[in-house]
């Protein structure tokens, strides 16, 4: 087992013994499905699995072969993934910044994270300056890895302290849906399309999105829908009735 794994057990963390004695790991949030987790129990890869199917995704191998060298920024992440820090994070967020960090760990993975300054922060950040909202997401990981690890004595100074956020840009937004622009929608898709069920979900249940793409006849009992939301990490409780077709 290496060292760091995460006491008490990981969320959503639960094992079986086979009949031949062998103990398997799976993750289950609710009442989802389970994935199941085929590396060992307490490994790198076994985290890199782990968070994987927290976030919804699939592992990628390390790129150095299930190792990391200490003292390497792709290191730091790794030791980031087994925190309450990251742990806390919703699944939405931590799915978002897994995406940066792996462009990180691909790009400068092998590099000393104590190099790191904010100069090389800023000009990260101006290399995705063409979407905005990609460079705030960017460094919201960013700093949400080295506040970590400035609060863990893994660095002196948090290089990410003084990086401005990138302006918005100017504008009206995405335009609001009329009742005509519904009314053309369902015309395109009758019931019973995917497409119809999509936009009814978000009509008539006042989800979020991340709740919406989720929610499922595993659900519903006796005709009401129950789930956790995703923003309170599955603490607050949705019960929504549903209603008999008329």
């Amino acid at each position: 087992m290496i060292d760091g794994m995460p006491k008490p057990r990981l969320p959503h963390l639960r094992h079986e013994t086979t009949r031949h004695g062998k103990r398997v790991w799976y993750l289950r949030i609710d009442d989802g499905p389970r994935v199941r987790l085929k590396a060992d129990f307490g490994t790198g890869d076994f985290l890199r699995e782990y968070h994987a199917a927290l976030s919804g995704g699939s592992a990628r191998p390390s790129p150095m072969g299930g190792k990391t060298r200490a003292g390497t920024l792709a290191w730091l992440i790794e030791r980031y993934r087994e925190t309450s820090a990251w742990l806390e994070l919703s699944p939405a967020t931590r799915r978002n910044r897994e995406n940066h960090f792996k462009q990180v760990i691909a790009s400068a993975g092998n590099q000393p994270f104590r190099e790191v300054t904010q100069a090389a922060i800023e000009s990260a950040k101006e290399r995705r300056a063409r979407t905005p909202a990609q460079a705030r997401n960017f460094l919201d990981a960013m700093r949400g890895l080295f506040k970590w690890a400035k609060t863990a004595q893994h660095v002196p100074v948090d290089p990410t302290a003084s990086v401005p956020n990138p302006k918005r840009k100017k504008g009206e937004g995405f335009p609001v849906w009329t009742e005509a622009d519904v009314e053309a929608y369902y015309e395109r898709w009758p019931i019973g399309a995917k497409e119809r069920v999509w936009l009814d979900v978000l009509l008539f249940t006042g989800l979020r999105r991340g709740d919406a793409v989720v929610i499922g006849r595993q659900h519903v009992r006796d005709g009401v829908a129950i789930l956790g939301t995703e923003k309170s990490q599955r603490q607050i409780i949705v019960t929504l009735p549903i209603l008999p077709v008329l």
